[in-house]
């Protein structure tokens, strides 16, 4: 399902941005019986339904034409919402500066979720935390999202 997820992004990327939006991320996924297209716009002053709407008429034909999925879904265009979720390379870069949350898949110091400022995201993620500074390899978590309104 990423693999689509990806072919998506590349093929949309173009449009969503000449609709006054940066492309946030797109995510393919399976909820129950039901398999959902997920794009995620997002722009300074926040995403408005418009917006969500212009995006979808653009993108939906594309979509169509380059037929990347085998099976049936439902698009959805969205905004990344307050707490978004960090994996491409630019949002670490946004995520600088900014609190965070950490999910891990095994706990370090007994625990298995971390809150602080991301400190710097090349390569292994540091955060600065109410107790210091701690490193986690990419590999160690299994999400990071930001935790604040921006």
């Amino acid at each position: 399902m990423a693999n689509v997820a990806e072919k998506v992004y590349d093929l949309v990327k173009d449009t969503v941005e000449s609709c006054g939006v940066s492309l946030w991320d797109v995510r393919f996924v399976k909820e129950g019986a039901s398999h959902y297209l997920r794009i995620f716009i997002d722009k300074p002053e926040g995403v408005s339904i418009n917006d969500c709407t212009e995006v979808s008429h653009a993108v939906d034909p594309l979509i169509d034409e380059a037929d990347p999925i085998d099976c049936s879904y439902y698009l959805e265009v969205c905004s990344p919402g307050t707490e978004r979720e960090l994996s491409r390379p630019h949002h670490f870069e946004y995520g600088l500066g900014k609190n965070v949350t950490v999910k891990l898949f095994k706990a370090v110091e007994g625990k298995k979720e971390f809150t602080g400022v991301l400190k710097s995201a090349d390569g292994d993620i540091t955060i600065d935390t109410e107790n210091g500074e701690i490193t986690f390899s990419k590999g160690s978590f299994s999400k990071i999202f930001i935790t604040e309104n921006f």
